[in-house]
């Protein structure tokens, strides 16, 4: 069961109570999680709203929302199989009550880190691979490699709308197929993993571990150039205890090279709109 820390109005009165017009608005929901919302169609990527495993995993941020408050969602994509990111408590609800399609890479459905009923009916149940395309509304989203050297089969996803282009790349590190990506689509806005090296406690050997999951500050902005992005979204440096990173000082590692052009630090529930540099407040609190 998932327990919003912010009710209901983050859900109701700042996602569905915007009005996209022709744009496209880009909600943080924290972890690697995020909202896509056009006029017409309203996309949820990685969503994660647990409370971790602690003292393995403890989360260090507000869960935003209940999925079940949610009324509007036509699919929910999934980079790979990681329980932060394939959690049948989050896309559940979205799933089973609103119709929406769940789209993941088959070990995502296989060997899923969750210990549970999937909660995916067969018509909803979507299996992609790198190479796939495929259209959500006014969305085409294209599946492309990635290099998460901790997930069995990742993937990222280019989400491609008249208001401009939306990379999310799961929790990949630098990857050789990037160029290629960066070559192909023209990214406005990419979501990147961003991290540091921590001690993570696990049962055995009862201590904490050296751990590594995400990007540091150099491999970062390696893969923003390689995407050649012009706008970086860090993510996943909020969430866990011993993982934290600090995204202001990306500023100083891109200071010499081409990209990303601009870094945009989201704190969760902010928001972006394709085409539209800078960082918007919550309008639920204006």
């Amino acid at each position: 069961m998932v327990q919003s820390t912010w009710d209901d109005w983050f859900v109701r009165d700042e996602i569905e109570a915007t009005d996209p017009g022709d744009g496209v608005v880009v909600w943080y929901l924290g972890c690697n999680g995020f909202v896509l919302r056009s006029q017409s169609t309203t996309l949820y990527i990685d969503p994660y709203f647990g409370t971790g495993d602690p003292p393995n995993l403890i989360r260090m941020i507000p869960v935003p929302m209940d999925p079940a408050d949610a009324t509007e969602c036509d699919a929910t994509l999934v980079t790979h199989e990681h329980i932060d990111h394939m959690h049948p408590p989050s896309y559940g609800p979205l799933v089973e009550d609103l119709d929406a399609d769940l789209y993941a890479p088959s070990a995502s459905y296989d060997s899923p880190d969750y210990d549970g009923e999937m909660r995916v009916p067969d018509g909803q149940r979507n299996e992609i691979a790198v190479g796939d395309e495929f259209v959500v509304g006014d969305f085409t989203i294209h599946v492309t490699g990635t290099n998460d050297p901790d997930a069995i089969e990742p993937v990222g996803y280019v989400i491609e709308h008249d208001a401009g282009t939306f990379f999310h790349a799961g929790d990949s590190r630098p990857a050789e197929g990037f160029t290629g990506v960066g070559e192909r689509f023209d990214i406005d806005v990419g979501a990147l993993a961003f991290g540091t090296v921590g001690s993570i406690y696990e049962p055995e050997p009862d201590s904490g571990v050296r751990t590594k999951w995400y990007m540091d500050e150099n491999e970062i902005i390696e893969a923003a150039n390689q995407l050649q992005l012009s706008r970086l979204l860090p993510a996943h440096h909020d969430m866990w205890q011993g993982e934290a990173g600090d995204p202001k000082v990306l500023h100083e590692h891109a200071v010499s090279f081409d990209y990303p052009r601009v870094i945009e630090p989201l704190y969760i529930g902010c928001s972006v709109r394709l085409g539209e540099p800078g960082i918007r407040r919550l309008d639920a609190l204006d």
